[in-house]
C-alpha cells in the first residue's frame, strides 16, 4: 500500500460507497443505486452491478418490501436462500440469525454501513427495527472478513434507511391496524433540489402480543406486548460537482414485554420468586456523516465517521431491581476505489473501531478498539473475472490478524456464469466470552474463532425475465467457542457442508414468482451432532400477480425439523406456513393494502426454552418447551401521499 495513495485526504471517516459511474455525481450514485435490485453495494462496499460481483447476494428494494408486506426483518430474511430466522414467541421477541450454518454472533450487521449490535453478547437487535424505516435490504451470503474483518464469517446484513424520491416535496402517511391490538403509523417527508436531498421520517408500532410461554405460573400467563418508536432522517448536499457531504441517522427505542419461566431472582434475598412481570427498555440509535470525493475520472474517495449504541435495561414490574447492558461504538473508514481502466480496479481502506460497555454487572474490560488496513483487486475480462483481497487487522487484546479471499470466475456464454471462490475469516470473542465477572464462564485466554469457507456459484439468465442462481458450500470453522464445564473454551470444530438456490421470474401476464431453497448440513465435527436450532432443509415461495390497480400475492414456507439443544436430544418440528396479501392503487395518491399470514392458524416454534412446572420447587427436573409463535395474524392499512406540495411548485 503506497502512502501516496492516502496523503491528499486527511484520515478521519467511511463505509459504504464510491462512485457508481464516472459519468454521474456520487449523489445520484447511492440514490439511484438504492432503488435498483440490479446494484449491489455490500459486496465490495462499493455500488456496482449484481452481474460483477463474485459474492453471493440477496437484494429488497423498497418496491420488493411494499409488495411482500413483511412484518419485521425477521420476516424479510426467512426469505433468503440458505438464512434461517428464529424468534422466542412473535415481534419484539429475542431474534437469531443463522447464516449458511453460522451463528448470530458470526454474521456481521450494518446499518448505513455502520456496524451495530451487543459488544455483551455479540448479536444485533434485529427485532427491533421498524420495516417503515427501511429502504433497502442486502444479504450477502458467504465470508467476507477480508473486507469487513471480525465476525463475518457466515455473511453479512446491510439495512439502509428510507431516502428522498426524487426532487420536489414528497410527503407520505400510513395507519394500519388488526388483531391483538397491532397498530402501526408512520409518517415521512422527502424531496430535495438537484444539489440537496432529504428523507426524515417517524413511525410507532405497538402490539398486545400473545402469551410466549405456557403457564408455569399465574403471572405469566398474561399477552407479552411490545411498543417502538422510531426515527430515521438521511441528507446529502452536492458541494460541487465531485464533492458530495451527507448524514444518516437512526433512532428505535420502546418496550418489550416477554415471559420469565424460570422465575425471578431477587439479589437482596437470594431467593427465586415465582411472581414475575419482566420487560426490556431498549434504544437502538446509528449515526454517520460523510464525504464522498471524485477526485479524477480514475480515483474515488469516501470519508466516514460513525456512532451506533445498544441499549438494553431489564426491569420487572415486581422488583426494583434492573440490569443495564449498554454498547457503545465509534468507527471511522477511509475507502478509496482505484479504476485503473475498464477492467482492473483496486479498492483500498482503512478501518478503526472502538466498543464500549457501561453495564450495571462488573466486567473485567468495558473497551477495546481494532483497526484495520484492506486492499482488494478485481479483474474484469471477456471470459475470465477475478477477485483477490488482503486484510489486516490488530485487536487491543487479541493482536494481529491477517484473512483473505480470492475468487476466479467464468462467462461461459451470454447468460450463464461459474465462480469458484474461496475465503478466510475470523470472530473475537465476546466482552462475556472473556470480560464478564466470576461465576458467569469468562474465559480471558480465549483465542478468535477461525473459518475457511469454500464455494462454487453458478448464475444464469435462462430467460430475458428469468435469473437462476445456485451455490454449494463447505465451511470449516476452528477454535469454536463454547461453554464447557465451567467456562467458555476453544474447544469444537465444525463442519457445515450446503446447497442453495434461487429463482426469480416474470411470467406473462404479470405474475412474479421467487422461489427460495436451501439445504444445509452444519455439524460438530467432534460429536457428529447437527448444529442446534437449524433446519436441514427450507424452502420459500411467493407468488404475486397485478389486475390492473389490484396485486394479489402469497407466500408459502415450509421448514424441516431441527434440534434445540448441542446433543440433539430436544427435537423442534418442522412446519408449514401460507400467507396471503393484496393491495389496491384506489388512485395515484391512495393506496390500501391488507395481510393475513398464518392463513391456516398452524401452531408451531422455533426454539425451546426449561419449563419448570413447580414454581415452589426449583431443584425438580426440567422438560423443554417451544415458545409459542403467533397464530393467524391480520393486518388491513393505508398509504396516503399527496402531491399538493408538487402541484404548487414550492
Amino acid at each position: 500500500m503506497k502512502q501516496s495513495l492516502f496523503y491528499p485526504i486527511p484520515l478521519m471517516l467511511a463505509v459504504t460507497t464510491s462512485a457508481w459511474a464516472e459519468t454521474k455525481t456520487s449523489k445520484e450514485t447511492l440514490d439511484d443505486a438504492l432503488k435498483l435490485d440490479t446494484i449491489v453495494v455490500t459486496a465490495n462496499r462499493d455500488a456496482q452491478p449484481r452481474s460483477e460481483t463474485n459474492a453471493a447476494v440477496s437484494v429488497f428494494t423498497r418496491e420488493d418490501i411494499d409488495r411482500l408486506q413483511p412484518s419485521s426483518v425477521a420476516d424479510l430474511l426467512n426469505r433468503v436462500p440458505g438464512v434461517q430466522v428464529t424468534q422466542t414467541g412473535g415481534r419484539g421477541s429475542v431474534t437469531s440469525v443463522f447464516i449458511r450454518g453460522t451463528k448470530t454472533a458470526q454474521s456481521l450487521v450494518l446499518i448505513d454501513g455502520q456496524r451495530v449490535g451487543s459488544a455483551s453478547a455479540g448479536g444485533a437487535s434485529l427485532q427491533y427495527l421498524s420495516m417503515d424505516q427501511i429502504e433497502r435490504v442486502e444479504v450477502l451470503r458467504g465470508s467476507r472478513s477480508a473486507i469487513y474483518g471480525a465476525d463475518a464469517i457466515g455473511g453479512v446484513i446491510q439495512i439502509f434507511t428510507r431516502r428522498a424520491n426524487g426532487n420536489g416535496i414528497n410527503p407520505r402517511l400510513r395507519v394500519a391496524f388488526g388483531n391483538r391490538g397491532t397498530q402501526e403509523s408512520a409518517l415521512g417527508l422527502s424531496g430535495g433540489t438537484d444539489k440537496t436531498r432529504f428523507s426524515l421520517n417517524a413511525a410507532l408500532n405497538e402490539t398486545n402480543g400473545i402469551d410466549r410461554t405456557r403457564r408455569s405460573f399465574p403471572s405469566d400467563s398474561d399477552h407479552d406486548g411490545y411498543r417502538n418508536k422510531s426515527f430515521s432522517f438521511t441528507f446529502s448536499y452536492q458541494l460541487t460537482d465531485d464533492i458530495e457531504l451527507g448524514f444518516n441517522a437512526l433512532d428505535q427505542r420502546g418496550k418489550s414485554e416477554y415471559d420469565n419461566p424460570y422465575g425471578r431472582y431477587d439479589s437482596s434475598t437470594y431467593m427465586t420468586y415465582a411472581t414475575t412481570k419482566p420487560y426490556n427498555l431498549f434504544a437502538l440509535n446509528s449515526t454517520s456523516a460523510y464525504l464522498n470525493y471524485h477526485i479524477n475520472d480514475v480515483w474515488t474517495s469516501r470519508l466516514e465517521v460513525g456512532h451506533a449504541e445498544d441499549k438494553l435495561k431489564s426491569k420487572d414490574k415486581f422488583s426494583t431491581e434492573s440490569s443495564v447492558y449498554n454498547t457503545y461504538r465509534d468507527s471511522a473508514t477511509w475507502l478509496n476505489t482505484i479504476d485503473l481502466d475498464e477492467k482492473n480496479r483496486v479498492l483500498l481502506g482503512l478501518d478503526y473501531l472502538n466498543d464500549k460497555l457501561h453495564a450495571s454487572t462488573d466486567y473485567n474490560r468495558t473497551s477495546r478498539w481494532n483497526r484495520a488496513g484492506f486492499i482488494q483487486y478485481d479483474f474484469k475480462g471477456d471470459l475470465i473475472f477475478t477477485e483477490v483481497g488482503l486484510r489486516h487487522d490488530k485487536n487491543q487484546q487479541f493482536g494481529s490478524k491477517n484473512t483473505w479471499n480470492g475468487s476466479v470466475g467464468f462467462n461461459i456464454n451470454s447468460t450463464n456464469q461459474l465462480i469458484f471462490s474461496y475465503a478466510e475469516g475470523f470472530r473475537v470473542p465476546t466482552f462475556n466470552d472473556t470480560y464478564a465477572p466470576l461465576g458467569w464462564g469468562a474465559n480471558p485466554n480465549l483465542k478468535p474463532e477461525r473459518s475457511k469457507s469454500y464455494e462454487m456459484q453458478w448464475r444464469s439468465q435462462l430467460a430475458d425475465k428469468t435469473y437462476f442462481e445456485a451455490s454449494l458450500y463447505h465451511t470449516l470453522i476452528r477454535d469454536a467457542i463454547v461453554y464447557s464445564d465451567i467456562e467458555m473454551q476453544n474447544i469444537d470444530k465444525a463442519r457445515i457442508n450446503g446447497f442453495e438456490a434461487s429463482l426469480q421470474q416474470e411470467l406473462s401476464n404479470q405474475l412474479f414468482a421467487n422461489i427460495a431453497l436451501s439445504m444445509v448440513d452444519p455439524r460438530d465435527a467432534k460429536t457428529g451432532h447437527t448444529l442446534p436450532n437449524q433446519a436441514r432443509r427450507t424452502l420459500n415461495v411467493d407468488l404475486d400477480k397485478q389486475l390492473g390497480n389490484f396485486t394479489v400475492g402469497a407466500t408459502w414456507s415450509l421448514v424441516s425439523s431441527s434440534y434445540g439443544d448441542t446433543a440433539n436430544k430436544i427435537s423442534i418440528p418442522g412446519y408449514g406456513l401460507l400467507g396471503i396479501r393484496s393491495s389496491w392503487q384506489a388512485t395515484p395518491e391512495l393506496k390500501f393494502d391488507a395481510k393475513v399470514d398464518n392463513l391456516l392458524d398452524r401452531s408451531y416454534y422455533r426454539a425451546t426454552y426449561n419449563f419448570k412446572p413447580d414454581p415452589n420447587n426449583w431443584t425438580m427436573p426440567t422438560t423443554p418447551y417451544g415458545y409459542r409463535e403467533e397464530g393467524i395474524t391480520v393486518l388491513v392499512g393505508l398509504t396516503w401521499t399527496p402531491d399538493f406540495f408538487n402541484k404548487k411548485r414550492l
